[in-house]
């Protein structure tokens, strides 16, 4: 098949969050099925080489990064604006069987849109837990206004990462039959080789008798880490062996963090380490006795991730729906948050349990070989 992926950027860009590694992934996968993949996609983050003109080949895949006009637009406010893509897209979409678009709210949806329905392409679109349906800002209201439901409207599918995703689609209008709910994976050739255990304490001095509690993601608001600091607070009250890692990008909410941790006098126990990529990623899930994210839309990476490396999860309530995480961790609330971290740092059966669970999990139902298939039957079909 000849197939289209659009995604704000791609790799490498990895840090850019789960969608650029979605679409990485899946994009290869596809070319290992030999099928021929083409990316569109933006200069949207330093260290990218090559003309906006002339297309790049990345492990077999076509990519085109196009210089953003203005990039305070991209920088400050996360608004892609690409440019000379209406010419490569107006000459060449009607070569393509299939276009797959990520994220809807952007303005490479808005030129697939056009140039698809135009030639009668069919496409896909996959928000990503970015629909809010019920959090709309007036940013998202006014573009869905302008074109985000014609975006939706118009795709001959709609993928949903969850049910709590599928519900807002139909919030949206959109019919439950053109709905289909198909997760995220992880490649398990990542993970056919760990490091070991004790790695990640050695390069951060972290005592070998001290638990570790694991936040890694972007450091942004919507995540929830500031209740995470907060519950922790209460832990250190009564344990005092232990340490949380905050690990990640910063995403506009590393100060306000940094500052909380000094109002709570709890420098020497929080660890703040920045990105972390590669070996050193899965160094850190390794040594974490409980990985940790509050608040959450879609369906985070690092939980396949931190799964495959056998660390169970906490999450709550507040988050969206993913009733497999009680097989591998807790979904907690705001009164039991603190219990459930508590139980599975010092429940060593139960923690056990959590960790077989987890590593079944990903091999069984959420990698990219599996999944990927799943992928291409619903392109064909439309």
């Amino acid at each position: 098949m000849k197939i289209l992926q659009v995604c704000q950027s791609f790799y490498p860009c990895l840090a850019s969050g789960g969608v650029v590694r979605v679409v990485y992934e899946i994009s290869k996968e596809f070319v290992n099925h030999g099928d021929h993949v083409t990316v569109y996609t933006t200069d949207g983050c330093d260290g990218l080489i090559g003309n906006n003109r002339i297309s790049q080949d990345i492990y077999g895949i076509k990519v085109y990064y196009f210089k953003n006009m203005f990039k305070i637009l991209k920088s400050r406010f996360k608004i892609t604006n690409p440019y000379y893509m209406f010419w490569i897209a107006r000459k060449d979409i009607k070569n393509f069987e299939v276009i797959h678009v990520h994220e809807h709210r952007t303005i490479l949806a808005v030129i697939i849109h056009h140039y698809s329905k135009k030639y009668g392409i069919p496409y896909i679109i996959q928000a990503h837990g970015s629909i809010g349906y019920f959090s709309k800002s007036l940013f998202k209201k006014l573009f869905d206004r302008l074109w985000g439901f014609n975006i939706l409207h118009d795709a001959n599918k709609a993928i949903a990462l969850n049910e709590t995703e599928f519900e807002e689609y139909c919030k949206m209008g959109i019919s439950p039959d053109k709905i289909a709910i198909i997760p995220n994976g992880i490649n398990l050739d990542d993970f056919r080789k760990l490091p070991q255990k004790g790695e990640f304490k050695r390069k951060f001095h972290i005592r070998d008798n001290e638990k570790v509690i694991l936040y890694l993601g972007r450091l942004n608001k919507s995540k929830g880490i500031d209740i995470l600091i907060k519950q922790f607070n209460k832990i250190t009250m009564d344990i005092k062996n232990v340490k949380l890692v905050i690990a990640g990008p910063d995403d506009g909410f590393l100060n306000d963090l940094e500052v909380l941790t000094d109002e709570l006098d709890l420098t020497d126990e929080i660890l703040f380490t920045g990105p972390l990529y590669t070996s050193d990623k899965l160094e850190a899930y390794i040594d974490a006795d409980v990985f940790v994210t509050p608040h959450f839309s879609g369906f985070p990476i690092t939980f396949l991730e931190s799964c495959a490396c056998g660390t169970p999860i906490v999450t709550t309530d507040k988050a969206d729906k993913l009733e497999w995480i009680q097989d591998v961790g807790f979904i907690a609330n705001d009164e039991n948050i603190v219990q459930c971290i508590i139980k599975i740092l010092f429940d060593d059966d139960l923690s056990h349990k959590f960790s077989e669970n987890g590593k079944n999990l990903v091999q069984e139902k959420f990698n990219w070989h599996i999944l990927s298939n799943k992928l291409e039957e619903l392109y064909k079909n439309i």
